[in-house]
C-alpha cells in the first residue's frame, strides 16, 4: 500500500512522475523542465498549491536540476517548500541509450526506497504520521568550524555530500538547509 503525502511534489518530467506514482500516494506536479521558465500559469499554479498544501521539490541531481530547483525556489516563499534530495548516482535510466551530460541517474531511475528517503529527509508529511523533520540548528559558523566553507573547504565540502548522500551541485546555503533537515547538532558535531 502506497504511503499518503500531504505536500504537492514537484518533479521536472512525466518518467518522474510516473516513477513517484509507483511508490506515494500525492498530488505530483511536472514542471516539464525549463519550459516551466516561460510558462507564466504553471509558476502562478505551484504557488497557488504551496499556500494551500506545502511544496517540496524533488528534481534531478544534476546541473539543469538545481536550475529548475533554484528557479522555484525564488518564484515561492521559502516557507512553503521543503527540499528533496536523491543521492548523486552514475548510470543511465533504461529507457535511455545513453546517460545523461552529466553521467547520473535522475529521479526516474532511483529504487522506491530511495525515493520514499528522500521524502522522509525532507520532512514530508505522512498521512497518520507525526512529520519527522528535526528542528536544529546548524550554522554557517558551525560549518566554518569544521572547515565546510571558507578556504581550502570544497573537497571536505564534496567528502560530507558524498557521505551524506546528497548531490554535488548543492550550495553550501542549500548544503546547511540539507544538513538542517537530517542531522540533528549533536550527529553533525560528531562528524
Amino acid at each position: 500500500m502506497k504511503e499518503k503525502i500531504k505536500e504537492v511534489i514537484v518533479v521536472e518530467g512525466r518518467y518522474d512522475k510516473n516513477a513517484l506514482s509507483q511508490v506515494v500516494d500525492a498530488t505530483i506536479v511536472e514542471t516539464g523542465g525549463f519550459s516551466v521558465f516561460n510558462d507564466r500559469e504553471k509558476v502562478d499554479f505551484l504557488r497557488q498549491l504551496a499556500q494551500k498544501r506545502g511544496l517540496i521539490l524533488l528534481t534531478d541531481s544534476d546541473g539543469a536540476g538545481f536550475v529548475i530547483r533554484n528557479y522555484l525556489k525564488g518564484a515561492i516563499p521559502p516557507d512553503q517548500i521543503k527540499q528533496a534530495y536523491i543521492p548523486d548516482v552514475l548510470g543511465k535510466e533504461r529507457r535511455k541509450r545513453k546517460a545523461g551530460k552529466e553521467g547520473k541517474i535522475g529521479v526516474e531511475g532511483m529504487t522506491p526506497a530511495v525515493l520514499l528517503d528522500s521524502l522522509r529527509r525532507a520532512g514530508a508529511t505522512f498521512e497518520g504520521k507525526e512529520s519527522v523533520t528535526p528542528i536544529t540548528h546548524i550554522t554557517k559558523a558551525d560549518l566554518l568550524d569544521k572547515g565546510l566553507i571558507g578556504p581550502d573547504s570544497v573537497e571536505k565540502r564534496q567528502a560530507l555530500l558524498k557521505k551524506l548522500h546528497l548531490p554535488a551541485h548543492l550550495t553550501p546555503n542549500a548544503m546547511l538547509e540539507a544538513l538542517n533537515l537530517l542531522l540533528s547538532q549533536e550527529e553533525f558535531d560528531a562528524l
